[in-house]
């Protein structure tokens, strides 16, 4: 059962979704209606689940669900995964690659793999200050607090050390 974002508990379970490119205004309309008939239908072996989703910065994709209201399964797991696979399918964007590091430039986001981040920090492109995406955050609350942060702050630390 879909609710809005902004209604759903701090504690609610959340998986972010980085797609390799920001969408257009159309395709944001597309996942935004997408999304919401995928969690109106979201259950847990026939139980509602209580979710919900935001797209950032038209490039990543947050879905959440209220565990409060009831827990989510693998099977409702997979099923979100699937949700997302055919929305990069029919996009053409790659939203699971998850060795792509998303930080900020500014107002710029900027995405590259994992080793050309590490070259960067070794350059001081990326300085410890660097405003990085968490993505490995799991609740609502480490979304609002601990999704942008500096470097230092954020398991990207690891890229510090020589």
């Amino acid at each position: 059962m879909f609710v809005k974002f902004e209604n759903l508990p701090s504690h609610s379970r959340v998986w972010i979704y980085q797609s390799d490119r920001k969408f257009t205004t159309n395709e944001v309309g597309f996942i935004s209606e997408k999304a919401i008939l995928f969690i109106d239908q979201w259950t847990k072996h026939g139980s509602d689940l209580q979710g919900s989703f935001v797209i950032k910065y038209d490039q990543f994709l947050v879905l959440a669900v209220d565990e409060g209201f009831n827990n989510v399964s693998g099977c409702s797991i997979d099923s979100s995964v699937r949700f997302v696979q055919d929305v990069e399918k029919t996009l053409k964007v790659d939203m699971m690659n998850k060795m792509n590091i998303f930080f900020r430039d500014g107002e710029f986001i900027n995405s590259v793999k994992m080793n050309v981040f590490k070259e960067y920090v070794d350059n001081n492109k990326i300085t410890s200050e660097t405003i990085v995406f968490n993505n490995m955050i799991s609740t609502k609350q480490d979304f609002k607090t601990l999704w942008e942060v500096p470097l230092t702050k954020s398991w990207h630390k690891r890229f510090l050390i020589s």
